[in-house]
Formats: C-alpha cells, structure tokens, sequence
C-alpha cells in the first residue's frame, strides 16, 4: 500500500497487532506479520533472558517485521501503611481461597527506565520496531535505536504526552482511546485522565502533532480500520480483536468471560494492577468497586497481590479475580486464527 507505515517498515497492511503482556505470543506476532501486517511480542512483564527467549523463537517463525514493547514506567513510591493496609483489606478474600496472604508487596516487573541489560538485548537484537508504553526513554536511547535502524513507537492518551513523544524523537504515535483494553499508557497516573475517545484523540493529535499517528481503542473490524483511516491515521494497533485468536496466550477463563454475555459491560479500573487498565467487570472490579483511588498503591506493586489472589482463586474455581483485559468493543471479537484474521480484516476494510 502506499502509505507510511507500510512504506517504514515494508508490511502489506497498516495493522498493528497491540503488544499485549501476557496474551500475544511469538506465534502469534509470527502469524500476523507472516499475513502482511504487523505482529507484536511484549516484554515488559519480562526479565533480559526471557526477552531474549521471545525475540529468538519470534525471529525462528517470521523473516518479516516485528515490534518489541517495553514499560517505561516511574518506579513505585513505597507507602509502607498504604500497602500494609491494602493487603489487609483481601484477608477475608484470601481465606475463603485457602490462600497465604502476602506479608509484602512486590515491585514484580521491571521499569524500562534504567534497564541497561534490556536496553543492550534491543540493540543487539535489533527488531524493526521497538515500542514504549506509560512513558518514553531518554532522548539519548531513542537516538540509538534510529542508529540501528529501529523504527520507535510511544503510546499516548493525550496532547500532552504526544509532544512528549515528538521531542523525544520518536517515529510514530499511537493514540489511545480511552474505549481500549487493558492499561492505558497514561505516562502520569496520578494526574487527571482527559478520557478522550480514540476518535477525538486522533483528530486532536493529528491537528497538534506533527507525528503520524496510529489510531487504538474500539477498533475491531474493517469498518472501524476505514474510519481511522478517512481521519487520517497512518495506521491502526488492535488488541482486544487478538484475544481469542488460538495463538493467544489467554486461558479458557479468560476466553469464556470474553465470550460471556457480560463482556459488553467493560470498567475502568486500577485496583488490579495498580494502573488504570479496562477489564471486563469481573468478581475482582466488583470487589473493589468503591475503593477510593487513593488507597489503591501505585504499579506494579498492587498487581503482586492481584496475581497471588487471582492464582489462588482460580485453583478453587473461581476465575473471576484474573485481569480479563477487554476494550469496548470485545463483543464483536472474533475466534480465529490471527492469519485469517487479518485476511478477514484487509476484506472488510476493502469492501468499505
């Protein structure tokens, strides 16, 4: 096509696959970009070694382009009350599980910022596109993967963040509508949440950036691809469209709450992981449904214990405590292969 995106990185189809932690997978980032569009692979929720792993066994499937996403979140500011307090309040929880409550709270994943070993594998590994979520690296790091012929990417939920983006040079953005599942790349979580559709972002970003901009958020089939595309985006990530793809690294709970009649009702919440993320209204968004904000402790601290409830629920039964990440538009996701999905894609926006 004759279009930016596909132009940068020589794809068929300017369709990103969103680098979902814990669902996308080397098979799947393979499938999409072995398809023509853009396949995705996370390791912020990983260590250097298993990044390492995930790049490797991607690169053994596909010749074709991938991304690499990255966190690059601020470091939690310890509150030794708050978190002793916050684990005190799912005692009760953990005991109808039969489950050992945390004596502590754990800083499970690493931030972007600051990890040399991770900033090293990137550059010797050199993927086509390494992408930055929650936030942006120096200037200098960014500098260093366009010396590598790295293609960047940064998320951003507002203008704010978008000339954040563009001053750090990175190449493209992708805005962010508040309809897209799991974390919002929100680079202040402590700060207000304009909450702007991805419809309004895009058009906000594509008249106050110069960056090109690739829409996110509600995006599900080829009609929504059109209507990006007739706004002028360079592209589109989709997410939640991926989750039931066989590829997928979702489990059959997380499957079946997806498929389940509920997943139209989807919540805004932070008390899973510690960062806004939209999930599908599960037990666990329930339970914490009226907790002030402020009790909630920052990310990724709060996820350490959400995934030991989650865990030991689910080896009772009860799989509604997981982070069941879905945007608005889950409903009209669709159960087949990623590769066939992309072909179904690419038709649909064509007959539009």
């Amino acid at each position: 096509m004759n279009n930016l995106l596909c132009e940068k990185l020589n794809i068929a189809y300017p369709i990103i696959q969103a680098p979902m932690a814990g669902v996308s997978t080397p098979e799947m980032a393979a499938a999409v970009t072995n398809a023509g569009a853009l396949g995705s692979i996370s390791v912020g929720a990983s260590t250097p070694a298993q990044a390492e792993s995930m790049i490797k066994k991607t690169r053994n499937l596909t010749a074709g382009p991938f991304n690499v996403n990255v966190f690059c979140h601020a470091r939690p500011e310890r509150n030794e009350a708050q978190e002793k307090a916050w684990i005190e309040r799912f005692r009760d929880v953990f005991e109808r599980y039969d489950a050992v409550l945390p004596a502590a709270l754990e800083e499970i994943y690493t931030t972007f910022h600051q990890n040399d070993a991770m900033a090293e594998l990137l550059l010797e590994t050199a993927p086509a596109v390494v992408s930055f979520h929650f936030g942006v690296p120096p200037e200098r790091l960014v500098r260093e993967f366009k010396n590598r012929g790295i293609i960047t990417i940064a998320t951003a939920t507002s203008v704010s963040e978008a000339r954040l983006i563009e001053s750090a040079g990175i190449d493209f953005v992708v805005a962010q509508g508040v309809e897209a599942g799991g974390h919002r790349g929100i680079f202040e979580p402590g700060q207000e949440d304009e909450q702007l559709s991805t419809f309004t972002l895009v058009q906000a970003l594509r008249k106050r950036c110069a960056l090109p901009v690739i829409g996110a958020g509600g995006i599900m089939d080829g009609a929504g691809i059109a209507a990006m595309m007739k706004l002028g985006t360079t592209g589109v990530q989709m997410g939640t469209a991926f989750v039931l793809c066989p590829e997928s690294a979702a489990n059959e709970a997380y499957r079946q709450a997806l498929k389940n009649e509920q997943a139209v009702s989807t919540v805004m919440t932070s008390a899973i992981s510690g960062r806004p993320a939209r999930c599908v209204s599960n037990d666990f968004c329930k339970l914490t449904r009226e907790l002030p904000g402020e009790y909630i402790p920052p990310y990724p601290l709060t996820y350490s214990l959400g995934k030991l409830l989650a865990t030991a629920a689910a080896a009772k039964g009860a799989h509604g405590f997981g982070a069941q990440w879905a945007g608005q538009g889950v409903t009209l996701a669709r159960e087949m292969p990623a590769a066939k999905l992309i072909q179904t894609l690419v038709t649909e926006w064509q007959d539009v």
